[in-house]
């Protein structure tokens, strides 16, 4: 050994095995222990029938039992064997699916609104679109107002070293902008050139009236592209967004007009409204787990199976950015003792969006019947897809569309 050049391998002597287990202990045949774990836990997934079936079948199906479980994800996700005889949807309604309410935060987050701009509608009526900034996650997420008596509190503050400029360019300003205006709290430059630094330290109260008596409408919304944008006939998302703009916008003899015409009755939004739109697609799961869920949904489960498949909870959304972003709107019930009337066909969105403490109050719910529904057809969403997405949500989540 001593002859061989300097990059030789050094020679090293037999290692004694340091394991005495006989082979068939850690063989990989079905007998194995890790073998009869996997089968134990395919039969739970698979219900009592799977218990009738011999060991011997599995290696044809869609798992290969001859590997430890805790290789092996779930033989539901996906299936080994593609077009299998594994029926997804049947699986999934022999596991017990249990829909926990939204979770409620310990306290709120806190929200300030960035900016605040004047929108014109293509239906004539104006709204003003809030852009909020949060400490829980880094999404832009907005409340639409419509009616002048809904004001941020955030965005009204005063803050150091800005001009009036600054404010009226970030939205911080009273009545309505226009070429030449000098002054953010006072809308005549006579009022402005008068007015006191004490004066311009708070926002004047909007009058009181009887509209301030009643309680304001309010959406809670979910951002959905493929309804909003799209054209989607899976959901009724963008129906339900244009119809919580549309309570909140006409005057009320238009739609008074249009409700007898249904026979229906509209709420009245003389005290305003606002469309809290939350960045929450696809029920909190992402655009692209979505359309995930779309394709299972076309094999032939519902939102909620497609939802589970993907190992994501049915529902993923939180309300409590919506609470806290209320509270800054002077909906809570320190400067709003009348309550808010919530536009919602979902009862757990009810006591999520009070908040932890009750700091938002829900007076009424207002729900959001479809719009074909409520016109036998004639109008609204018309399509397989959207029907078994309501089933799904009466049956499954505890909607209530009426």
């Amino acid at each position: 050994m001593s002859n061989l050049p300097s990059h030789a391998s050094p020679a090293f002597t037999a290692q004694v095995p340091s394991s005495h287990s006989p082979v068939d202990d850690i063989s990989l045949e079905p007998s194995s222990t890790a073998s009869s774990s996997l089968n134990s836990r395919i039969g739970e997934l698979r219900g009592d029938g799977a218990n009738q079936t011999d060991t011997t079948e599995h290696t044809r199906g869609d798992v290969t039992p001859t590997v430890p479980a805790c290789l092996l994800s779930p033989s539901f996700t996906p299936p080994a064997t593609p077009g299998g005889t594994i029926n997804q949807a049947k699986l999934l309604q022999q596991i017990q699916i249990t829909n926990k309410p939204p979770k409620l935060l310990s306290c709120l987050p806190n929200v300030e609104c960035i900016v605040r701009a004047r929108i014109p509608t293509t239906n004539g009526a104006e709204m003003f679109l809030h852009l909020y900034h949060n400490d829980l996650d880094n999404k832009e997420h907005l409340a639409i107002v419509f009616g002048n008596s809904i004001r941020s509190r955030s965005l009204d503050a005063v803050r150091p070293g800005e001009t009036e400029m600054d404010r009226m360019i970030r939205g911080a300003y009273t009545g309505t902008l226009h070429p030449g205006r000098v002054s953010s709290w006072y809308d005549n430059p006579t009022n402005a050139e008068s007015a006191s630094e004490g004066q311009r330290r708070s926002i004047p109260d909007a009058p009181a009236s009887s509209s301030t008596i009643q309680a304001p409408l309010v959406r809670i919304h979910s951002e959905c592209y493929t309804g909003e944008t799209a054209w989607s006939a899976r959901c009724d998302c963008g129906e339900q967004l244009d119809e919580a703009a549309r309570l909140m916008s006409l005057p009320m003899g238009t739609l008074n007009e249009v409700a007898s015409q249904q026979d229906l009755s509209v709420p009245s939004n003389a005290a305003g409204g606002v469309i809290i739109y939350l960045r929450q697609e696809g029920r909190g799961i992402g655009l692209g787990e979505k359309l995930k869920a779309y394709n299972l949904q076309d094999l032939g489960s519902d939102t909620v199976e497609a939802n589970l498949l993907l190992r994501h909870p049915a529902d993923a959304r939180s309300y409590g950015l919506a609470t806290a972003m209320l509270a800054d709107l002077g909906l809570g019930v320190d400067s709003n003792p009348h309550g808010i009337r919530l536009l919602t066909n979902n009862p757990d969105k009810i006591r999520a969006v009070e908040g932890p403490n009750r700091e938002v109050v829900v007076k009424e719910r207002v729900p959001m019947v479809p719009l074909a529904w409520r016109t036998g057809g004639k109008m609204g969403i018309k399509s397989s897809e959207v029907e078994g997405y309501l089933r799904t949500k009466i049956s499954k989540m505890g909607h209530m569309l009426q």
